[in-house]
C-alpha cells in the first residue's frame, strides 16, 4: 500500500531530476512462493556512477521484512528508513554484489500493486513503483539490468511458473515442490519485472518473424475460460505482423506470454515477455462480448506487443517523460486499429474519447503537460493528458514530416537508444534529425497546460482576388503557460463549392493548382494566409483529420454545418459539423430559446440515415448526441437538470421525426448469415442498435415489444446488451424480466457481471443512487475489485451526471463513503474515483457546498494515502492558487 503519514508530502520535481549514484549491471532473484508469506532473496551486482558525487547505496522498499543484508558476502551496516521507504548501504566499495532477503505477504496486498494475490494466482505489477514493494531495490526507470529468476513452490498450488525472458531450468524439489529458472538478456527498468504463479490453463501457437525465427505464443488464463482467448491469439499475431511491416521491429524473445487475470488496477502491463492483462482485455466470445469488447481486446493486445519496442527496448529516463512510451505507443495501437479497421471511424473515435475524457482533465485543477513537471503520487499522472493528448502530439509528428519521414524518425530513434532510457526531447531530437527539420518550437507542446484556442475566420480581398483565412492561437490561462510562445500547430484546411463539391487549395502565388486538403503549419500568435482561385463563398473546412488537440473557434452559420456534415470529404470534419450543429441546437433548449435549428438537424440526421451507400459506423457516430458530461464541461453553473432535460427533448423529437427511416434501417440491417466480429459485420450491428435507441427515445409505441425481441433473439453480447439498456435505461415494459433474466444468464460470468451493474448505474434517473447502494451488497460486488469498482461506482461518478449530483447529496455522499473504504484497500483505484468532484465549484451554491463537505471529509482523514491526497489537495486548492 502507498505511504502514509501526516506530514504535506513535497512534490517531485521535473528540473530536479540527477542521474543514479549507483548503476545495477544484473540481478538474481529467488521466489520462496506462498500466498501467505513468501520470501524473496536479491544478489544485486552493483557498481558506482562515477558522474555522481559519491553517496551510499540507497534502496527503495515499502512493507518489507527485512531478514539479512550483505556485501560481497559479508553481514552489511544498513539503515532502515521506514517513513522514507528506504534501506541505506554502508561501505559498499566500487562495484560489489548486494543481497537482501525479505518477506512479503501477497494475500494482504489488497493495493495490488508489487506482489500479490489473485484468485489462486500469485502475480505482480510493477509500474510505477511497485518492485519496491517485492524487494529493496533502486527503484526507478533509468537503473536498467539484466535478470535471472528462480521460482519455486508447491507443484499442486504453483504448476506454472512464469517470469521474464526465456525459460532456462525446471526441476522437482522435495515436498511436492518444483522449480524454474528463467533468464531476460535484454537490460530492462523494475518496473517491467514480472511473475506469475498458479493454476492455470494455457493455449499455444507459434508466430514466424519475418527473419525466419519461431516465437511460442501462450495465452493463460483459468480453465474454465479457455475457450475465450482466440481473439486475443489472433489480435497477437496480427499486431506483431503489422509491426513488421509498418515499423520493421521485430520481436526478439522466444517466448511471448499473456495471462489474464481478474484483480487488475490498470488495462493491462507490458513487462517483457509476460503481458499481465486485466481479463477484461483478453477473455471473449461472441455470448458474453460485445463487438467493443472485440475491438478494445484487439487494440490493448496491440498496444501492450508494441511497448517491446516503445517503452521496453527504449524506455523513459524517469516518470516524467511517461508520455514518451505511452503517448508513442497510444499512437502506434491508434494507426493498427485503423487500418485493421475503418481509419475515419476510428480517427473519429479517437478524438471523441480526448474531448469527452481528456478535455475537461485539461481544464481541471489536475491539468498538466503531457511531459508533467511535478507530481507527488506518480500513479495518479497515468492520465488522459499522458496517454491520449500524448499521443495526439506524437500523430503531429507525422502530420508534419508526413508517413515516411515518421518512420525515418523512429529509425533514428532505435539506431541512437536501444537498451537506453531516454526523454521526450531524444525522442524529438531523432525525429528532426532523421528529417533535417527544424522542430525546437515543437517542444513547447510538451510544456503547454490545457487545450489551446485556434480562432479562425476568412474574408474575401476584391482587389486581389484572394480568399483570406486569419488564423490566430491563445493558451489557457495557467502559470505553467506564461512563458511558453507560440505553439507549431499543424492545420489542415479544405474548401467546398456551392454543390459541396472539394475544391483545389491553392496558396496565393503557387502555379499548380493545389490539393483538396493544405496543411498549414501555424508559427507564430496570428497568421494570414491566402489562396488563388477561391469563391468568395468557398465554404471552409477546417481542422480536418483533428490535425492537432486544440479547439476550433470558427463562426460557421447553421446551415454551413449542415453541409459540411453531409459533404465534406473528411470523415472528422463531417463528425464534428454535425456535433456542433447538435450542440448548438442543445445550447439554445438548455436556455430556453424558441427559436433554434432542430429542423437543419433532423434533415442531416435524414439524409445519413437514407445515405444507402453511407458506412454503417459513420452513420451510427453521425447520428450520436454530446453526453451530459460532455456539454457540461464548457457551462458554469452547470445546470445539470436543463441539460440532461434538453438531451431527452432532442432525442425524443429526433426519434419521433425520424421513425420510419429509423424502422426501415433497423429491419434492413438484421443479420442474414453468421454472426462475425470483423468490421462491416460489426458496423450494422452498431447502426441498428443505433436506430433502436433513438426508436426508444422517441416513444415509438411497439419500441418495448421490438427492445424484448431483439433481447430474447439475440445470438451474441452486442444485440443482448444494447436491447438490455434499451429496456432499462427506457424504463420499458420487460425492463425488469431483463434485468432479471440477465442477471441468472450470466451470474457465473465476472465480466458479464460487470456490464449488469454498469448498465443500472448508469440509468438517468436520480434512484440510481438507491440502486447503486442496493447493489454493492449484491453477491457479484467486491470493494476490493478494480473492475467492480469500475463498472459499479465508477461508471455512476463518471456516466451518471444527473444521478451522482441529484440535488439531496445522496450522490456525493455515497461516492465519498466509498472514497474513504477505498483508501485503506486500494488508493490508487480511489485516486481514480475522487476526480468526480474535480469540477465542484462550477455547480450551484447547495451542490457545491455539499461536494466540497465530501473532499474536506477525505482530506481531513487521518493518514490519507498520497494517492488520494493529490488529487483532494489539488480540487479544493484556490483557483488564485492559494
Amino acid at each position: 500500500m502507498s505511504a502514509r503519514g501526516d506530514q504535506p508530502r513535497t512534490p517531485v520535481l521535473r528540473q530536479e531530476y540527477r542521474p543514479p549514484a549507483w548503476w545495477v549491471d544484473h540481478v538474481e532473484l529467488e521466489f520462496d512462493l506462498d500466498a501467505t508469506e513468501t520470501r524473496v532473496t536479491s544478489r544485486m551486482s552493483v557498481r558506482r556512477n562515477p558522474e555522481v558525487d559519491a553517496e551510499p547505496l540507497t534502496l527503495s522498499g515499502a512493507g518489507l521484512e527485512t531478514k539479512r543484508v550483505e556485501i560481497d558476502g559479508e553481514p552489511a551496516k544498513f539503515d532502515e528508513r521506514g517513513a522514507d521507504e528506504t534501506l541505506v548501504v554502508e561501505g559498499v566499495p566500487e562495484r560489489a554484489e548486494v543481497t537482501t532477503e525479505v518477506v512479503v505477504h501477497p494475500e494482504r496486498n489488497t493495493a495490488l500493486e508489487g506482489l500479490y494475490k489473485s484468485g489462486a494466482m500469485l502475480l505482480t505489477q510493477c509500474e510505477a513503483e511497485g518492485f519496491r514493494k517485492i524487494t529493496w531495490f533502486p527503484d526507478r526507470p533509468d537503473v536498467m539490468a539484466t535478470y535471472r529468476v528462480r521460482l519455486a513452490g508447491d507443484r499442486e498450488r504453483f504448476p506454472v511458473l512464469l517470469s521474464n525472458g526465456n525459460c532456462m531450468e525446471t526441476g522437482e524439489l522435495d515436498d511436492g515442490r518444483h522449480f524454474a529458472v528463467w533468464n531476460d538478456p535484454f537490460p530492462k527498468p523494475s518496473y517491467l519485472f514480472a511473475i506469475v504463479a498458479g493454476e492455470l490453463s494455457e493455449l499455444a501457437d507459434t508466430f514466424t518473424t519475418r527473419s525466419g525465427r519461431e516465437v511460442a505464443l501462450k495465452f493463460y488464463s483459468e480453465p474454465e475460460n479457455i475457450g475465450q482467448l482466440d481473439h486475443a491469439m489472433e489480435s497477437l499475431k496480427k499486431s506483431m505482423a503489422w509491426d513488421e511491416e509498418r515499423f520493421g521491429l521485430e520481436y526478439d524473445l522466444d517466448v511471448f506470454h499473456v495471462v489474464a487475470t481478474h484483480d487488475f488496477n490498470m488495462g493491462a502491463m507490458e513487462n517483457k515477455s509476460l503481458n499481465i492483462f486485466n481479463a477484461r482485455y483478453v477473455l471473449a466470445d461472441r455470448e458474453t462480448a460485445t463487438d467493443a469488447d472485440y475491438e478494445a481486446i484487439e487494440s490493448v493486445i496491440a498496444h501492450e506487443y508494441f511497448h517491446n519496442w516503445t517503452g521496453n527496448r527504449v524506455t523513459c529516463r524517469d516518470w516524467f517523460q511517461l508520455t514518451l512510451k505511452e503517448g508513442l505507443t497510444v499512437f502506434r495501437d491508434q494507426e493498427f486499429t485503423a487500418d485493421m479497421r475503418s481509419p475515419g471511424v476510428k480517427r473519429i473515435q479517437d478524438v471523441s474519447d480526448l474531448m469527452a475524457r481528456q478535455f475537461p482533465e485539461d481544464a481541471g485543477p489536475m491539468a498538466h503537460p503531457v511531459r508533467p513537471e511535478r507530481y507527488v503520487e506518480i500513479n495518479n499522472f497515468y492520465t488522459a493528458t499522458v496517454y491520449e493528448k500524448g499521443a495526439q502530439v506524437v500523430r503531429m509528428y507525422e502530420t508534419l514530416l508526413g508517413r515516411d519521414g515518421f518512420r525515418r524518425g523512429m529509425d533514428l530513434y532505435f539506431e541512437r537508444h536501444d537498451g537506453q532510457a531516454v526523454t521526450c526531447d531524444d525522442f524529438r531530437r531523432a525525429m528532426a534529425d532523421a528529417n533535417d527539420a527544424d522542430l525546437e518550437q515543437f517542444e513547447r507542446w510538451y510544456r503547454q497546460v490545457g487545450t489551446p484556442t485556434v480562432e479562425a475566420s476568412t474574408r474575401y480581398d476584391e482587389s486581389a482576388g484572394e480568399l483570406v483565412l486569419e488564423l490566430a492561437q491563445r493558451l489557457p490561462e495557467h502559470p505553467d503557460n506564461r512563458n511558453i510562445g507560440a505553439l507549431m500547430i499543424p492545420v489542415k484546411v479544405g474548401f467546398l463549392d456551392t454543390d459541396n463539391r472539394p475544391l483545389p487549395v491553392t496558396l496565393s502565388g503557387e502555379s499548380e493548382a493545389g490539393p483538396e486538403t493544405r496543411l498549414l503549419v501555424l508559427t507564430d500568435e496570428k497568421a494570414e494566409y491566402r489562396f488563388r482561385d477561391l469563391p468568395a463563398d468557398a465554404l471552409p473546412s477546417l481542422l480536418r483529420d483533428y490535425s492537432a488537440p486544440v479547439k476550433l473557434d470558427y463562426d460557421w452559420s447553421s446551415r454551413d454545418l449542415a453541409r459540411l456534415a453531409g459533404f465534406d470529404s473528411d470523415p472528422f470534419s463531417r463528425w464534428r459539423a454535425m456535433r456542433r450543429l447538435s450542440e448548438r441546437v442543445l445550447g439554445d433548449l438548455i436556455e430556453g430559446r424558441d427559436e433554434h435549428d432542430a429542423e437543419l438537424l433532423i434533415e442531416a440526421w435524414a439524409a445519413v440515415l437514407d445515405g444507402s451507400g453511407e458506412d454503417p459506423a459513420l452513420a451510427a457516430e453521425l447520428l450520436s448526441l454530446p453526453s451530459v458530461g460532455e456539454l457540461a464541461q464548457d457551462r458554469d453553473p452547470v445546470d445539470i437538470e436543463a441539460i440532461h432535460a434538453a438531451r431527452v427533448e432532442l432525442l425524443g423529437l429526433l426519434g419521433r421525426r425520424l421513425e420510419n427511416a429509423l424502422r426501415e434501417r433497423f429491419d434492413t440491417l438484421a443479420p442474414t448469415g453468421e454472426w462475425s466480429s470483423e468490421g462491416p459485420d460489426a458496423a450494422r450491428r452498431r447502426l441498428r442498435n443505433v436506430a433502436l435507441g433513438l426508436l426508444a427515445s422517441g416513444g415509438c409505441d411497439d419500441a418495448a415489444e421490438w427492445a424484448s425481441k431483439h433481447y430474447d433473439g439475440a445470438d451474441n453480447m452486442t444485440d443482448r446488451l444494447a436491447a438490455f439498456r434499451t429496456l432499462v435505461h427506457h424504463e420499458l415494459e420487460g425492463a425488469q424480466d431483463a434485468l432479471a433474466d440477465f442477471e441468472q444468464r450470466f451470474a457465473d460470468d465476472q465480466l458479464v457481471m460487470d456490464k449488469w451493474f454498469a448498465v443500472q448505474a448508469t440509468r438517468s434517473d436520480e434512484r440510481a443512487v438507491d440502486d447503486v447502494r442496493r447493489l454493492m451488497d449484491h453477491a457479484a460486488f467486491r470493494l476490493n475489485n478494480p473492475n467492480k469498482v469500475r463498472s459499479l461506482i465508477g461508471a455512476f461518478a463518471m456516466m451518471n451526471p444527473v444521478a451522482f449530483h441529484r440535488a439531496d447529496g445522496a450522490g456525493y455522499k455515497l461516492v465519498g463513503e466509498v472514497l474513504d473504504k477505498l483508501d485503506d484497500i486500494n488508493p490508487q483505484v480511489g485516486a481514480r474515483l475522487a476526480t468526480s468532484f474535480n469540477r465542484w465549484r462550477a455547480y450551484d451554491d447547495k451542490r457545491s457546498a455539499m461536494m466540497k463537505e465530501q473532499l474536506q471529509k477525505l482530506a481531513a482523514k487521518k493518514g490519507l494515502s498520497p494517492d488520494i491526497e493529490e488529487i483532494v489537495t489539488a480540487a479544493l486548492k484556490d483557483r488564485s492558487g492559494g
